[in-house]
């Protein structure tokens, strides 16, 4: 790739670690020895995202991006190679050696091979894999609070990527980032969708909104609006009772308990209730426990297995993507024990139901502009309260304290609104627009109670 003279992108190849072709002679993925940061020329341009798109971690986690930083950067990579003054540039992205930098960089550019290349993940990862002096790639850990030996792949990642691509569950060209960014904040909701129109992933609602040391936390009645536009009918509570449940049923919403311990799994009997009572609702399921991240992704992982075939580090990949954080230290192992069985079942349904398609594929993704515009024709979200609370700000605190309801409630009003507009990071020559989109990237807040879940 950089062997001849003309092909030498203008570097200097002792700055080089390592290099890959990813489209021939137009788009590259370097690796930088130390902090080299390349100079553009009339022949090449140079990008980095290492500072740009940034993982919040919990504890010792690092990725992966979530997926609304993937749709950022496949804009963003789009733009460059579609702007006249790059026409005749080769395109690198470049990163450094940094382990966990270089490995979310990796799956950036590999997750745009395959959703705009149109490359399997095997095509994807290959120039990734055996390009020049490729350097092994680390793998990502969850959100333990100790040290955890479970990981997840670049492999995993690229391949989640595919399997949810072909079962519909996103498209970019249809893909509303400011939504994703403004329900994942903890004062608007703090929910994720996994899969369209099927799972919703959220945090446990309390008895009343209120601010809990500065920390916003939820009603059951602070989404009912929004479920109710989003055909959201049932409610799935994992953990100890904080809430009454005639709050929802009440509210015409179906409600049901299936308690397992905290940071533990579930039994095979609330895995079979969970699995039927998935199979059976006639609309979206929104899925809590504590924090919304392990006991709530363990078991929509293990539907993703059974009725998609992902393979269990795959669901987990995908679960991640869209909420990170989400299935924790054994839960891992739980999900590796429980594969093989819940794709026979999987196969076993099917036949049963005559269906022949594997997956099923959904008409519209997560996030959806053309789906929702008619219903979410709403008033912009709410300012952002001038200290945005993170997630994983307060993630450490167990405290039962709490201010006045009415400071918290005006915080929850804002989890029923929601925005349509045209995603910012659309047109990233404008300046501003290019300022707004960082800004967004600073603002994000995860939004979980706690880490451990």
């Amino acid at each position: 790739m950089f062997g001849q003279r003309n092909d030498r992108m203008d570097l200097n190849n002792e700055n080089i670690q390592s290099a890959s072709e990813i489209i021939e002679n137009r788009l590259y993925f370097v690796a930088f020895k130390k902090d080299f940061k390349p100079r553009g020329t009339s022949n090449t341009h140079y990008f980095s995202i290492d500072e740009e798109l940034v993982y919040e971690n919990f504890y010792n986690d690092f990725g992966p991006l979530n997926i609304c930083m993937l749709y950022r950067y496949c804009q963003m990579l789009n733009e460059k190679l579609r702007l006249a003054q790059h026409a005749k540039k080769k395109i690198v992205h470049y990163t450094s050696v940094d382990a966990s930098k270089r490995l979310n960089a990796a799956y950036l550019i590999g997750a745009y091979s395959v959703i705009y290349l149109k490359r399997t993940p095997d095509e994807a990862l290959k120039p990734l894999t055996s390009g020049c002096n490729v350097l092994t790639y680390t793998k990502f850990c969850d959100a333990s609070y100790v040290y955890s030996g479970y990981r997840i792949s670049l492999y995993d990642c690229i391949h989640a990527i595919a399997r949810a691509l072909e079962a519909g569950f996103f498209s970019f060209d249809d893909f509303d980032s400011q939504q994703y960014e403004h329900f994942e904040r903890v004062e608007n909701g703090d929910f994720n969708w996994i899969v369209p129109d099927k799972f919703l992933a959220f945090c446990g609602p309390h008895s009343k909104s209120r601010l809990d040391n500065g920390y916003p936390i939820h009603a059951p009645e602070t989404y009912f609006e929004y479920f109710r536009k989003h055909n959201v009918t049932t409610i799935i509570r994992l953990n100890v009772k904080i809430y009454d449940a005639a709050r929802f049923t009440s509210a015409g919403f179906t409600h049901h308990d299936l308690f397992f311990v905290d940071g533990s799994t579930p039994n095979d009997a609330i895995l079979k209730k969970f699995l039927t009572i998935c199979e059976q609702a006639d609309g979206g399921i929104a899925v809590h426990c504590k924090a919304g991240l392990g006991r709530t992704g363990t078991l929509i992982g293990a539907y993703l297995i059974k009725h998609y075939n992902f393979s269990a580090l795959e669901a987990i990949a995908w679960l991640r993507l869209c909420r990170p954080g989400s299935v924790i230290g054994h839960q891992q192992q739980w999900m590796l024990s429980k594969e093989a069985s819940l794709m026979n079942e999987g196969n076993a349904y099917r036949k049963r139901h005559g269906i022949s398609r594997t997956p099923i594929r959904h008409d519209f993704g997560i996030y959806s502009i053309k789906q929702f515009a008619a219903i979410d024709e709403e008033p912009a979200p709410s300012a952002v309260p001038a200290v945005a609370v993170s997630r994983n700000s307060l993630s450490t605190s167990n405290s039962s304290s709490s201010s006045s309801s009415s400071s918290g409630s005006s915080v929850c009003s804002s989890v029923a609104s929601s925005t349509t507009t045209t995603p910012v990071a659309s047109k990233l020559p404008d300046t501003a627009a290019n300022n707004r989109v960082q800004l967004l990237l600073k603002e994000r807040v995860r939004g979980i109670s706690h880490k451990v879940d």
